[in-house]
């Protein structure tokens, strides 16, 4: 326990810490977030929903 509490032990942990989270914010930082996808995906769940709509005006209107 008593290494733990070693000044440089400690001096290590902060600076690979440090270094890791940099590297981390490197990479998430040229990250694609898929935007025009997500646009599509909702176009096409508004087809959908608007598909499913004209077939219960159908449904109800043919009973």
């Amino acid at each position: 326990m008593e290494w733990l509490l070693n000044p440089w032990v400690i001096s290590i942990i902060v600076v690979s810490v440090v270094v890791s989270n940099i590297a981390a914010l490197k990479y998430t930082a040229n990250m694609k977030f898929g935007y025009r996808d997500k646009v599509k995906y909702m176009q096409e769940k508004h087809k959908r929903e608007e598909a499913l709509k004209e077939e219960e005006k159908k449904d109800e209107s043919s009973s």
